[in-house]
């Protein structure tokens, strides 16, 4: 599973940036979601915002953990595909300005992402 982590927040994006952000349920700044690899689609809108989130391989482990003490719940109790996430314990410690390929910054594929989100639990 890929997780997909919010970074940047609302102000001074546009508009289709905006709408593949509420397609992907990810409506605000710290918000995580999960999603196959294999599902096309979904990994076309992941290309198309790479520059305002985080994303990257987890184990099941950890998602299963993330869902369990930060996953919403709708009224029947099922699990409603978000996470609303903390910020950081220490805060981010590259930054979130820059993408994770330039080995500066966290946005876009980035390999460390399970240990962010470890400290964001």
């Amino acid at each position: 599973m890929i997780a997909v982590l919010r970074i940047h927040g609302q102000i001074n994006l546009k508009e289709e940036i905006v709408n593949t952000f509420d397609r992907l349920r990810l409506m605000r700044k710290l918000h995580c979601i999960f999603i196959d690899e294999k599902d096309v689609i979904r990994m076309g809108m992941l290309k198309k915002i790479n520059d305002f989130v985080s994303w990257g391989k987890i184990d099941d482990k950890l998602m299963e953990e993330i869902i369990e003490k930060r996953g919403e719940k709708n009224a029947k109790g099922e699990y409603r595909g978000f996470c609303r996430m903390h910020p950081p314990i220490g805060g981010f410690k590259k930054s979130t300005k820059t993408s994770a390929g330039a080995g500066k910054g966290i946005l876009g594929m980035n390999k460390d992402l399970d240990k962010l989100l470890g400290r964001m639990i």
